[in-house]
């Protein structure tokens, strides 16, 4: 095992707790809500439901007045935002799914079990007490914490939020982040290219990842290996953004300039072999504070890596917090044994085997460069540095559903 490579977790880790929370906040509507991260604690206020409710389409009794085959006259019908009369004893409301419960009422017979006529209603089935009764408070109380700072959220999150009657919420202000891309043999898409050239798909790609995990990406630039062009990019961004993240150059190669042009910026760059792969590659540095990491050349690497090693610190600097998503595992499907020195990040799909349990499928060529196996893959497949792993093996597996959001 090479002693100067970084373990993965303690890159992760140090990467993750590379800054702070951003800190800014702003009032947003509901309406715009979906997707930011809660900047205070929130309380219930309200009841839910604020008062006692029918579950069910039925009648409305007191228990106490239930006798096999009872009829009851049916003392008044109630609909969904009726207030209804006290209940009579030996009567009958007839109600709907949502109607309130008449005071002195404490159970529902459901219409099913029922035989309505003549202003009258036959009970054909013994209800038990307190039956398909929703009671005040059921769903949340008034004083109840609802959500705390640092949750992202959800669809799910802003109905409770709008069943409380709030119409806005306090979030953190999007997380403002620069790309930079580097290197003289790319041209951007679109563009007439040489033989000699490609085209730039990181920037874009780079910047669509950010974006999905609710992000700004500020600037989208590209810079060609000479250090006038570097250090004017890199300003840009350190003035319009809260964390910068650069692609290649900053390996040991002649035209490696990102760590020359940071450095006389005042930042101090620490360059990593990180013990994974693809991305061994991987630098930090500070300036004026901000955070940039540099990631390596190639997209599936630029994209593995993002997923498992930048996108922890993103998340904590957008305050959130669940930074690090849930890690699962399942068999691997490998036609040969697979070992190498470094952990290696395979890209799979999670898929049921015939007997429907989960496996991972790798891709066919894992090469570095395949961009093509990213669309196609669910997620990433961990197998462990220095072990050999066989076809059925359990490894680790980082959905990219969730690494990405």
């Amino acid at each position: 095992m090479n002693n100067d490579l970084l373990d993965f977790e303690r890159a992760q880790e140090l990467l993750a707790r590379a800054a702070d929370p951003i800190g800014r906040r702003e009032e947003v509507s509901l309406a715009h809500a979906i997707g930011r991260v809660l900047a205070t604690d929130l309380t219930a206020t309200l009841d839910l439901p604020p008062a006692d409710n029918s579950a069910m389409d039925g009648y409305a009794i007191r228990f106490a007045d239930y006798r096999p085959d009872v009829t009851l006259p049916i003392q008044q019908r109630s609909y969904a935002g009726d207030m209804p009369a006290a209940l009579i004893p030996g009567q009958a409301t007839r109600l709907f799914t949502g109607s309130l419960i008449p005071e002195g009422a404490d159970t529902i017979v459901i219409q099913e079990n029922t035989r309505e006529a003549n202003g009258q209603v036959q009970i054909l089935q013994a209800p038990k007490a307190g039956e398909f009764v929703r009671k005040r408070g059921m769903d949340t109380s008034a004083g109840q914490p609802l959500f705390s700072a640092g949750t992202l959220l959800d669809a799910a999150h802003i109905a409770s939020l709008a069943s409380q009657g709030l119409t806005h919420v306090q979030v953190y202000a999007p997380l403002r982040i620069g790309i930079l891309t580097t290197g003289d043999e790319l041209v951007p898409p679109g563009a007439e290219r040489a033989t000699q050239q490609i085209y730039n798909c990181n920037g874009v790609m780079l910047a669509a990842l950010v974006q999905k995990a609710g992000a700004q990406a500020v600037h989208v630039l590209h810079a060609r290996d000479n250090e006038p062009e570097l250090r004017a990019a890199i300003g840009t961004m350190l003035a319009d953004c809260d964390l910068l993240l650069s692609i290649g150059g900053v390996s040991v190669g002649e035209k490696d300039l990102v760590k020359p042009v940071l450095e006389s910026l005042g930042g101090t760059l620490a360059l990593w072999r990180v013990r994974m792969k693809p991305g061994k590659p991987v630098a930090l540095a500070h300036i004026d504070g901000k955070p940039i990491v540099c990631l390596p050349g190639n997209p599936v690497s630029v994209y593995a890596v993002y997923a498992v090693l930048v996108s922890p610190l993103v998340r904590r600097m957008q305050g959130r917090t669940a930074v690090f998503p849930a890690v699962s595992a399942a068999p691997l499907r490998t036609p040969r044994p697979h070992h190498d020195k470094r952990e290696e990040f395979l890209r799979v799909q999670w898929r049921p085997n015939p007997d429907g349990a989960p496996e991972l499928v790798p891709y066919g060529n894992q090469d570095s460069s395949v961009i093509s196996s990213l669309p196609w893959a669910t997620g990433l497949a961990r197998t462990p540095a220095g072990v050999t792993v066989n076809d059925g093996d359990i490894v680790a597996y980082y959905d990219l559903a969730h690494w990405l959001a």
